[in-house]
């Protein structure tokens, strides 16, 4: 027979670890990246300076990505935590994926970097339009 005051530290105990999960899982902020960017992609080429336009369902982005040499293409992507990634739509002779994952710093700034399809990348920075 199991005795309740034996039990008593292990309850205690498991209370404590689901307070503490509580607490944690609580104070994962939940971003919301919907709005208009300001991106800066640094390749070894030189910089881009695209504007991106994303909006955010839950954990799922959709939007647009506008630069002089790309005109303006769809993209797809989530966030999920302090993480983001989207992947822009191939378009007309472009047949490359570019993908982008990065951190976000904070409510207005991502960083991070794009896969030209496996063939080379860049890092990029945005900041959100205010």
């Amino acid at each position: 027979m199991i005795r309740l005051r034996s039990l008593r530290p292990a309850l205690a105990a498991a209370l404590a670890l689901a307070v503490a999960s509580s607490v944690a899982v609580a104070a994962v902020i939940a971003h919301d990246l919907t709005g208009t960017w300001d991106f800066e992609v640094v390749t070894e080429n030189g910089t881009g300076t695209p504007t991106v336009k994303l909006e955010q369902k839950g954990d799922s982005l959709t939007g647009t990505y506008e630069s002089r040499m790309m005109g303006v293409r769809a993209l797809k992507g989530t966030v999920k935590g302090d993480s983001v990634k989207f992947a822009l739509a191939p378009s007309g002779d472009a047949n490359v994926v570019l993908t982008f994952l990065g951190v976000v710093k904070d409510a207005d700034h991502l960083e991070g970097v794009v896969d030209f399809g496996g063939m080379g990348g860049a890092a990029f920075k945005g900041a959100r339009k205010k």
